[in-house]
């Protein structure tokens, strides 16, 4: 099996057949667990690859053809690709959030990806489709401007230049986007959040620097 492409936080290696993904870092095996009970209970709901077979630390998944949806950002077709993450984010939001056994989801609240973007969904390069929508290991109940916040995030982050066509991710979710107050406010929520998470993993490492880094340039935007 080889690397695969754009894994961060986890080592994923795949040979076309079987995707074999080991979680590393802190609350793995909750992180595990999680991932494989919602991809069971979404695999009729959204477009998400089958569970093969789950170990203590590890869960092999189905290949699923498609490509990685910030490897198409750049190529002239980003209001496509943007879109398809609009519409996919709308299904996803719309799944009732009880499919996270976490008792009784409170008023208002979806199910959150908690790490939504491009980066997170295969699709068919021709048609732009979602094929799959990957990574739900820190997926949980909460509002949807986590989600809708945290892809605005990416493209601002890593695809600069594609900040227009965020107009055709707002649009196809439906409705008009939350404000941007309450947008910035939920990405550097999650920024300190990923600081957490890398300063329990290694405390003061370069991985906590980054999000410090990220969180004040995050700090700074405007609409």
């Amino acid at each position: 099996m080889r690397p695969m492409k754009h894994g961060y936080t986890n080592r994923t290696l795949g040979d076309g057949a079987v995707v074999r993904k080991t979680y590393d870092g802190p609350d793995a095996a909750l992180r595990l667990d999680r991932e494989r009970a919602l991809l069971d209970g979404l695999r009729d709901l959204l477009p998400v690859p089958p569970v093969r077979e789950a170990s203590a630390a590890a869960l092999t998944l189905g290949h699923v053809a498609g490509v990685p949806g910030q490897e198409l950002l750049d190529g002239g077709r980003a209001p496509a690709v943007l879109a398809a993450c609009g519409e996919v984010l709308r299904r996803i939001h719309g799944v009732a959030p009880d499919v996270l056994p976490e008792g009784e989801p409170a008023a208002g609240e979806v199910l959150v990806h908690g790490d939504f973007g491009p980066s997170n969904l295969l699709l068919d390069p021709g048609t732009f489709a979602v094929t799959a929508v990957v990574d739900w290991e820190f997926a949980h109940r909460g509002a949807a401007v986590e989600d809708l916040a945290w892809c605005e995030w990416i493209v601002r982050t890593h695809h600069p230049g594609q900040r227009g066509a965020l107009a055709a991710f707002f649009r196809a979710y439906g409705g008009e986007a939350p404000p941007w107050p309450e947008r910035r406010a939920a990405m550097l929520a999650k920024c300190e959040e990923m600081r957490r998470f890398c300063e329990r993993w290694e405390p003061g490492g370069s991985g906590v620097r980054l999000w410090e880094e990220r969180a004040a340039a995050t700090a700074g935007w405007v609409e």
